[in-house]
């Protein structure tokens, strides 16, 4: 897969008015002719002084026949989602325009490059790290690290139960609204646990709800009520964030498992 590491990288020509001369950040060039657009890697003369310098080779990666144009904007910093679009169109190479003009492109997309994070998340009343994670994305931030994301959300309302959390999920029965009788089903973390021993004292079944419980896949970010677990997870490429956890806290995490899976599989 050829995939430039950075559109400033990348030139455009639909014409030559200095000769055969190319800006000196280009590597790549999008070359507009008569039957579509080709793709070439450039190689300046040595020695070049200059906002311009003279070409010395242009190597054709990508043939018009074999170049499509993707029809929307994109944020080119997205590279999971450029590569997974390139693989969508069935040609050799796809070439993107961002929404501020520039252009980049992917030659032979290969999807399986992408490193897959699990996030591990419950419902309702939102899966907070699941959703911004994804915002997250859209946005770019993630773009360098090629990455893609597995989300494992718990949907609490799908758990058969008495008891459920809160009344922010907005169930009919709750453990902070509500005294649970004895042989009810609760639907709980470990802090539901902690509750029903300290005030009822009483055998309770319980259906653990905790996504960080349920965290089995590295790497991996995964959401929890409890402050003590907040952080990675010893031994594992893993990373806690607490229930009310920030856009920062999760793209932190997010950035810390990457580098220590990596790190791990050197």
């Amino acid at each position: 897969m050829i995939f430039p590491a950075h559109c400033k990288e990348v030139g455009y020509a639909s014409g030559m008015p200095l000769g055969r001369k190319v800006y000196f950040l280009s590597r790549y060039l999008i070359v507009e002719t008569d039957g579509g657009y080709e793709i070439g890697e450039v190689h300046p003369v040595p020695g070049g002084t200059g906002l311009m310098r003279d070409i010395g080779s242009c190597v054709t990666l990508a043939g018009a026949g074999e170049t499509t144009v993707w029809p929307e904007r994109v944020i080119l910093h997205n590279r999971a989602d450029l590569i997974k679009k390139a693989a969508s169109t069935g040609k050799k190479a796809t070439i993107f325009k961002g929404i501020d003009e520039h252009m980049s492109f992917v030659i032979d997309p290969d999807p399986s490059v992408l490193l897959k994070v699990h996030l591990y998340d419950a419902k309702p009343p939102v899966a907070v790290l699941s959703d911004t994670a994804k915002k997250l994305e859209d946005a770019g931030l993630f773009g360098l690290e090629e990455i893609e994301f597995v989300h494992h959300v718990i949907d609490i309302e799908e758990i058969e139960a008495d008891v459920y959390p809160c009344r922010a999920g907005g169930f009919e029965k709750t453990l902070d609204n509500d005294r649970p009788e004895k042989g009810e089903i609760i639907a709980g973390c470990m802090t539901a646990r902690q509750l029903l021993a300290e005030e009822y004292g009483g055998d309770f079944e319980i259906i653990n709800t905790c996504p960080a419980d349920r965290a089995d896949e590295e790497p991996f970010v995964a959401r929890c009520c409890r402050s003590e677990r907040r952080g990675m997870v010893e031994g594992k490429a893993g990373f806690i964030v607490h229930w009310g956890a920030s856009p920062k806290d999760i793209a932190d995490a997010v950035f810390a498992v990457v580098a220590a899976y990596r790190e791990k599989k050197r």
